[in-house]
């Protein structure tokens, strides 16, 4: 599949059941006016099955090329083809640039005529339409292959490649794209976290959206990327390299440098619907190749099922589009190394052909299973847009899943909301009510408080409803229920009684996942106080509302040294990476239970009853069999009342005395103290935790 180099020359092959002829079109250069020659394949000759192929001698790396597809135009039955559209390879692995791609010459029907796409459009597009590259795929990887941690070891850091270094600010070289992203591996490894999860890198079209800002007037763009135009081919406008093929090669450049520093690269990826959209979006790809075949088609076979909420959803478990799901996923690990993937709107990989959930989908299952995948992470965001929520019941055996029970119960008990601290208890167990039930580990709930959906951690604390207006929406979009608190003053405050609780209140966020059992991921910038202005929704803002405000690492310098220790004190401790559930019984090691629930009076809880004060002891002794020795022992007191508490301490083991490692009240840098700089408690039977704050006491030998 795919344009291939051979030592003669290049080898096209590309997938059409329903077409009755196809044209290979080759391009001189990137250039609108650029000359071309269209060569017919021979059905006889050129086509083996419902493959359409043919080799070209002498052709290079660098060539460009199209596909035209002819065939029956009955939009009633599902056909689109019309040989007027030049059509993108969906295994094209990089694209010219699209910045004058006219999505309007695109059409496969007569726009003018009110969309009525049963109308059929004669216009030729091939001078607007962004080109398919031949790739070369030999790069000089210096022994580089992927990580692969195992999940439980790992903190994950989600961010966007352009946003983490497009503002001024950002102190590099090439602001916006992979290679800047190297210029950042410096943070990235004093920060501490062990993978980076990209939003969608695939080649998108930023230029979709047709709305302006309401305060700028600025056209919005597509900067999340949720839009996926060419699954194989890296985002070309992230690249320095501006000559064709050119970010292929800047994103093994990007993976080989980050893998040397020891950062895994995940990759946010989204078969559940393209850039093609609904009956009146465009034809440039796989509508124009075999619309059938590709994407879930309603009763009246003109409309299509809508079950991504962006007018298509691609047919995930046809056969055809199961191997193409599977082509893809080897390819970015085998040829561009990336470590694992998320995958968006999960739920609609597990539907069938007619929409409805299956208990055991094939492409889940294939992925899961596949040899080559084995040891590549998978996570699903276990939701789609047309009612299914399999959070807890993701199909397919090993899957990882974006928890946001997790997230909204953790979101809730520091908001102080009433009979919230059972809940808490349990996501900080690891899940085990939604995960131990089909024998899933801990590791496989990745807990998360904010992530590039929803509030940044800053403007959780600061805004109690969403500020979306600049998203030309008129502040409908996004989520309304945040579980958001601003403390008195909706946004900026120079009150310094509010901004101190409001960064304790970060604090503890930050300090509640990383002893949480389960993944964690942290939404990149959130450690230095990044702010989107209260915008919840921010996926058409590729402006100073989304980029990383690199002057907040100074402003902020409290909180990103509080984060960073946070870190590092979870992946010190095995006790916090445990493999299995706690089970709350003695580990035969010793005399206490693997874990111990108490309320602020040192009692037993009566889950039903409690308030919002809890601690809890976590016995260390042999918590992971893998490891070479015994960790720590912990007690640690949750309090999410608006009073200080205090809290009665259970006796340490015999030989064994508390000492303070984390207070979220206190200030910076006596929050967190480092290894070996751990505080004696004030006495030995009690500790006053002060309001809306947590506290870690860790044993050690007297």
């Amino acid at each position: 599949m795919g344009a291939t180099i051979t030592e003669t020359g290049v080898n096209f092959s590309v997938f059409s059941r329903h077409a009755e002829g196809m044209i290979l079109i080759l391009i001189e250069s990137p250039a609108e006016d650029s000359p071309c020659e269209e060569l017919r394949l021979d059905a006889k000759k050129n086509r083996t099955g419902d493959m359409w192929h043919c080799h070209i001698p002498g052709l290079k790396a660098g060539t460009l090329y199209l596909y035209r597809a002819d065939g029956p135009y009955i939009p009633e039955k599902g056909f689109r083809f019309n040989k007027n559209k030049t059509l993108i390879d969906p295994y094209a692995k990089a694209l010219t640039d699209l910045a004058n791609w006219d999505l309007q010459a695109c059409m496969g029907y007569y726009a003018a005529e009110s969309f009525n796409d049963l109308s059929f459009s004669y216009q030729d597009d091939i001078f607007t339409q962004p080109r398919c590259v031949v790739v070369d795929d030999d790069f000089d990887w210096q022994g580089d292959m992927p990580l692969n941690y195992p999940l439980r070891f790992s903190v994950l850091y989600e961010t966007h490649v352009r946003g983490l270094t497009a503002h001024p600010n950002s102190g590099v070289k090439h602001p916006g794209t992979y290679r800047g992203v190297i210029e950042k591996i410096p943070f990235f490894k004093d920060l501490g976290i062990t993978s980076i999860e990209f939003l969608p890198i695939q080649e998108f079209n930023e230029r979709e959206i047709a709305r302006h800002n309401l305060r700028t007037g600025e056209t919005l763009t597509n900067y999340w990327g949720y839009s996926t135009i060419a699954f194989f081919a890296p985002k070309g406008s992230y690249a320095s390299d501006k000559s064709p093929g050119g970010q292929v090669r800047e994103f093994k450049e990007m993976v080989r440098e980050l893998h040397k520093a020891g950062l895994e690269v995940i990759l946010d990826i989204v078969f559940n619907h393209t850039a093609e959209g609904n009956e009146w979006g465009p034809t440039f790809s796989f509508r124009g190749l075999d619309n059938t075949i590709y994407y879930m088609l309603d009763e009246n076979r003109r409309y299509y099922k809508n079950f991504s909420g962006c007018g298509n959803t691609v047919n995930c478990n046809h056969p055809v589009v199961r191997t193409f799901i599977l082509d893809c996923l080897r390819y970015w690990v085998m040829e561009m190394h990336v470590d694992g993937f998320r995958f968006d709107l999960g739920s609609i990989l597990g539907r069938d052909q007619e929409g409805r959930l299956m208990e055991n989908p094939p492409v889940l299952e294939r992925i899961a299973e596949d040899p080559l995948l084995s040891n590549t992470k998978i996570i699903a965001e276990a939701w789609d847009a047309g009612g299914a929520y399999q959070v807890g019941w993701f199909p397919g055996g090993r899957w990882a899943e974006w928890n946001d029970r997790y997230r909204d119960d953790v979101r809730k008990y520091w908001r102080g909301d009433p009979r919230q601290t059972r809940h808490l208890a349990t996501r900080l167990s690891g899940s085990s009510d939604l995960y131990l039930r089909d024998g899933r580990k801990p590791f496989h709930s990745i807990n998360f408080i904010t992530s590039h959906d929803g509030f940044t951690l800053r403007d959780l604390v600061s805004y109690e409803t969403k500020h979306n207006d600049e998203n030309g929406e008129n502040n409908r979009d996004g989520n309304n229920t945040n579980y958001s608190a601003n403390y008195g003053i909706e946004g900026p405050t120079f009150n310094p009684a509010i901004e101190t609780l409001r960064e304790r209140v970060m604090r503890n966020f930050i300090a509640t996942m990383m002893v949480s059992l389960g993944t964690p991921m942290i939404l990149g910038g959130d450690e230095i106080g990044r702010t989107q202005g209260g915008n919840n929704n921010a996926y058409c803002q590729d402006n100073e509302i989304s980029w990383y405000d690199w002057s907040h690492l100074e402003k902020y310098r409290g909180l990103y040294r509080f984060v960073k220790e946070m870190i590092a004190f979870r992946l010190r401790h095995s006790g916090f990476m445990r493999p299995e559930f706690y089970t709350g019984r003695d580990g035969n090691y010793n005399a206490i239970p693997d874990i111990s629930w108490f309320d602020e009076k040192g009692e037993t809880p009566d889950w039903e009853k409690i308030g919002p004060c809890m601690a809890l002891r976590m016995d260390g002794s042999k918590a992971d069999i893998m490891a070479d020795r015994d960790d720590n022992d912990f007690f640690i007191m949750f309090n999410a009342e608006a009073k200080p508490n205090f809290f009665n301490i259970c006796d340490p083991l015999e030989g064994k005395k508390w000492v303070r490692a984390v207070d979220t009240a206190l200030p910076s840098p006596r929050d967190i103290c480092t290894p070996g700089g751990e505080e004696p408690l004030p006495s030995a039977v009690n500790y006053l935790v002060k309001e809306q704050s947590m506290v870690i006491l860790i044993s050690k030998a007297l």
